[in-house]
């Protein structure tokens, strides 16, 4: 394992031929009794990193029970940011961020899995799922761990709420400076990011998981409303679902009883 704040870094190709990414990772061994069980999978929401406070939490879980994690950082995002093409924030899109989560995964875990997403997360969780499905590793997936899951977040919370000037900035300037409620910097949304995020929606017919999955969803979230947990739910088939509401629980889910709710359904998931 690598020093608990110091990354490596991996070179990720690129299907179209253009120059890879390089992708910051920090990768939790396995040891002692956690080699029986499953390994852990952090998938980070938009926008946020591996050092925020939910993923340290599922750091410093894993480690008490010698599980395997694997954390990474998206290309534009925390560690993986980089003033080069490809390496920045506003470059990045739903496509590459999938494309680099296979490729973590391949390379880095072994046995079955468990993969956590949160909000964005959640959406390349599922469409991770569906990818090892594809190519014939559904029997890597022990369960999915879904928080405050933002499923086609670009299509349906982004867009579809966007005020009319923020639309017209985006299809003739290509980008829309988005004031963040999480810090003092707007939050670039481009063109590609929307138009290129319709080729991964979901939420147009029935999902599938290929595995046992438990979405956390807070009721007092701002940023995906519970009825969208609610909906993604409803669409999902063939595999065993739950979903747990917090009453007052907000889009962060990080507070102590929170971050208890997450140990405690990972230790039920496997």
């Amino acid at each position: 394992m690598n020093g608990e704040n110091l990354p490596d870094y991996l070179e990720i190709p690129r299907a179209d031929g253009a120059p890879g990414w390089r992708i910051a990772r920090r990768l939790r061994e396995a040891r002692g009794a956690g080699r029986d069980r499953p390994g852990l999978v952090w998938l980070g929401g938009f926008a946020s990193d591996m050092r925020g406070a939910k993923a340290s939490f599922v750091d410093a879980y894993a480690a008490s029970q010698g599980r395997a994690l694997l954390r990474f950082d998206y290309s534009g995002h925390g560690e993986s940011a980089f003033d080069t093409p490809g390496g920045r924030f506003e470059d990045g899109a739903i496509g590459d961020w999938l494309e680099q989560s296979l490729s973590l995964f391949e390379v880095s875990t072994r046995g079955p899995q468990i993969l956590i997403g949160t909000s964005m997360g959640a959406w390349i969780a599922l469409l991770l799922a569906r990818r090892l499905n594809e190519i014939r590793l559904r029997d890597r997936l022990r369960a999915l761990l879904l928080l405050a899951p933002a499923v086609d977040f670009t299509e349906e919370l982004l867009w579809k709420m966007l005020p009319a000037a923020a639309r017209r900035l985006i299809a003739e300037k290509g980008v829309y400076a988005r004031p963040s409620p999480y810090g003092p910097t707007p939050t670039p949304i481009t063109r590609r990011l929307v138009e290129e995020g319709r080729a991964h929606l979901l939420l147009g017919g029935p999902v599938r998981a290929h595995a046992p999955t438990h979405i956390i969803q807070g009721v007092l979230d701002k940023d995906v409303p519970w009825r969208h947990a609610l909906a993604l739910a409803d669409r999902l088939v063939d595999d065993p679902v739950t979903i747990s509401l917090v009453s007052d629980g907000d889009h962060r889910l990080s507070r102590p009883q929170d971050l208890q709710r997450l140990a405690t359904t990972l230790d039920a998931l496997g």
